[in-house]
């Protein structure tokens, strides 16, 4: 049996995985936060070897998470992109989680502080309007404007008929894979 392909399937989380889903890439993404930009950082703090650190660089560059930038002579850098920038909260969630969950008695390898006050930096609360914490025995899944009759079927909410008459697409669009 095959692999599944994750980067054609409808779901946007999928797609992110197809990305972001390989074992070196959310270290790839750490140390570029730690601010590695060359491919020997990357190497030396991570012990990748290198054709592996290649091909990996190039996805994240191909999907618009790192560009490279040419430097003086033969070198280049590797620089994170809005799409890269824009992952941090998630890191900061996920360092946080493996913090509580992975670490050993003594405690957490590093601490992220914020540059210009010291402070800790925290994993993003999800929170109401009115400050009360949201867990996910809070969460309520409704169809998004992109969704095909198969994901209105299974949220349901009555919506499928009005976006038909706003004008919305409620075809299934390859609506395979978990949602």
């Amino acid at each position: 049996m095959g692999h599944t392909d994750f980067a054609s399937m409808a779901c946007p989380i999928a797609r992110s995985m197809a990305v972001l889903g390989e074992r070196w890439t959310i270290l790839l993404m750490r140390e570029a936060y730690y601010g590695s930009t060359r491919f020997d950082d990357f190497q030396r703090n991570l012990g990748i070897a290198p054709n592996i650190l290649s091909a990996r660089l190039k996805t994240l560059v191909e999907h618009g998470v790192f560009e490279k930038v040419a430097e003086e002579g033969a070198r280049h850098i590797y620089r994170l992109t809005e799409r890269g920038r824009d992952f941090f909260p998630a890191f900061v969630a996920l360092k946080a989680w493996a913090d509580r969950w992975m670490t050993d008695a003594t405690g957490p390898l590093t601490v992220l502080r914020d540059a210009v006050t010291g402070d800790e930096i925290a994993s993003p609360a999800l929170t109401r309007a009115d400050g009360s914490a949201i867990t996910v025995d809070d969460l309520l899944v409704t169809p998004g404007p992109g969704a095909g009759e198969r994901l209105r079927r299974r949220f349901g909410d009555g919506s499928a008929e009005s976006a038909r008459l706003d004008g919305a697409d409620t075809t299934p669009a390859k609506e395979t894979g978990h949602v």
